[in-house]
Parts: structure tokens; C-alpha cells; sequence
């Protein structure tokens, strides 16, 4: 991989002819790209994926670099991995689909990991609806599933053997989505202290659990918790899946998780690399505006 580098700072100064100082940034630059990888691992080019790249830029953004650093380092990258695709070292450019995405519409803030593990922690589970709250803080945090979703499960959808929780989306589409211990534990807890025969898995008032009645009480353990952003179940969805693209995980697998159609779709919930691009350029740029465009005319 090293020569690939070589080779790309020779083509930026025997062809394109950029000074000495320019050339020594790409370096620098690359150089902590190649560092990254080599931590992870990678050992060959083509390993390297569009959710590769947004978790390199968002280590950067938590690290604290500067909002003008991380634009001149993404546009490195750009560079970078185009010239191996013109170079035939890789058949698809990992920075591509970065910048086609453009924010559509208002998206809910993720929580940060520590104000998920607050509010999961907000249910009193020495009572029967504490002991339920938590299974389904845990298991909305765990899945990513719709609050639709959730509400609409049975018993019989939890697999506590394999860790799979089998539900029905939109288009009545099921899928199978795999759940972690922590949010086993506390189904197991919450169906141990229920003594009747209902078929749903979660029971409110009269039945079953109804998506206003869990919108209230996430709620009223966010408060509890001290989260000021705003929040609603479809927080913990998205949440999930950012914080899943944010320690590696792939473009690919979270949007088989999330019941979606379409990756684009994934790529928009998912807002990390999309609201890195847009905090970038609008603090770094300087004919950055934040308004909206004035209308084309065709």
C-alpha cells in the first residue's frame, strides 16, 4: 500500500505539478489514513468500504480536529482514492457515495452511548411495569426496530437460543434481527414476572401496548435521565444505527437490520458521514451559507 503512495505523490508533482509544501500535506495526511488502517488491520485496498471512510472522519472528529482540517483531509481522500481507481488498484471509489448524499429532510439527534446507558437505566425493575419499561428500552436500543414494530411483537418472536427477534415491517416484510445479551436478560426478566396467557409481548392498559402510551413513558424516562434533546422512540432507532456505522459496521448489514429497501434510505438515517459533510463545509468554507439555494431556473 505504501507504493501506491509513492506513486500518487510522484503523479502530483511530475504531472500535475504541485509545490513542495502541498505535496508534504497529502503526505502527512495519507500517512494518518494508512495508520488508521493499518490499526484496523486492512491490508489491501479493495478491504476498503464507504463506511470505512466515515468512521475514519468521525474517530478525526472526535479526536477533535478542526472543521478545516477535516475538510482538507476528506478532500485528500477523494483525491486519493479516485487516482486508484483511474489506476485500476481498485474497481470502486469508497468516497463516491459520500458525495452524492445530501440531507433530505430532519433527522432526531442521536443520544450519546452514555445518555442511552442513563435512560436504560431509568426503570425501577423491582416493579412489574419497571421489569417491562426495560425490556423495552433494551430491546428498542438493541434491534433498531420501528416503535410499530416493537408494540406489534409476540411472545412467540423472540428466539433466546439463537438471540433473534423475528418481526413484521413495512410491506408486511419479515426479517430476523439479531439482539444482544443485555436485552435478553431483560425480556427474560420481564416475561418471569407476568402470569398470564396474553399473546402480545409487551401489555399496557387492557392489552396491548399502544405506540402513544410508549411515547409517553420514553419520555418521561428521558426527563427522569436529564436529556435535554428531544426524543422519541424513533431516537433509539436511530441511535442504533448510528452508533453500529460509527464503531465499523456495515452500510449493507445495518440496513438489512433496519427493514429498509434501499441503502440510500440507510445512508439518510444514518447521518453520520452526511452531518460530518455538512458541519465541515459550513465552518470551513467560506461562501458557506446556511439558507436555503434560490430556486433553479430551467
Amino acid at each position: 500500500m505504501q507504493a501506491q503512495l509513492e506513486e500518487f505523490l510522484d503523479h502530483l508533482t511530475v504531472e500535475r505539478g504541485l509545490a513542495r509544501n502541498t505535496i508534504a500535506a497529502y503526505r502527512a495526511d495519507l500517512e494518518g489514513h494508512f495508520g488508521f488502517l493499518a490499526r484496523l488491520e486492512v491490508k489491501e485496498w479493495s478491504e476498503v468500504s464507504e463506511s470505512l471512510i466515515i468512521r475514519y472522519l468521525s474517530t478525526l472528529r472526535r479526536r477533535g480536529c478542526a472543521p478545516s482540517t477535516l475538510l482538507r483531509r476528506l478532500c485528500c481522500l477523494r483525491v486519493f482514492y479516485r487516482f486508484l481507481v483511474l489506476r485500476k488498484y481498485i474497481d470502486h471509489d469508497p468516497c463516491a457515495a459520500l458525495e452524492r448524499m445530501r440531507p433530505s429532510r430532519k433527522l432526531p439527534s442521536a443520544l450519546t452511548f452514555e445518555e442511552i446507558i442513563s435512560l436504560l437505566n431509568q426503570p425501577d425493575v423491582s416493579t412489574p411495569r419497571g421489569l417491562r419499561d426495560k425490556a423495552m428500552l433494551e430491546l428498542l436500543y438493541a434491534s433498531g426496530l420501528r416503535i410499530s414494530e416493537l408494540v406489534g411483537l409476540e411472545r412467540g418472536a423472540v428466539n433466546f437460543d439463537l438471540g433473534l427477534v423475528r418481526c413484521v415491517g413495512k410491506g408486511s416484510k419479515q426479517r430476523l434481527v439479531p439482539v444482544g445479551k443485555e436485552a435478553l436478560e431483560a425480556l427474560c426478566a420481564y416475561l418471569d414476572s407476568r402470569n398470564d396467557t396474553h399473546a402480545a409481548l409487551f401489555l399496557g392498559r387492557g392489552g396491548q401496548m399502544r405506540r402513544a402510551s410508549f411515547w409517553r413513558l420514553i419520555k418521561a424516562y428521558a426527563k427522569k435521565a436529564g436529556i435535554s434533546k428531544p426524543i422519541s422512540p424513533h431516537t433509539l432507532r436511530h441511535s442504533f444505527a448510528t452508533h453500529l456505522l460509527e464503531r465499523g459496521a456495515d452500510l449493507r448489514a445495518i440496513q438489512e437490520m433496519l427493514g429498509h429497501a434501499s441503502i440510500s434510505t440507510t445512508q439518510v438515517y444514518t447521518h453520520v458521514s452526511s452531518d460530518l459533510l455538512r458541519e465541515v463545509f459550513q465552518q470551513a468554507h467560506p461562501r458557506a451559507t446556511t439558507g436555503s439555494p434560490p430556486p433553479r431556473s430551467d
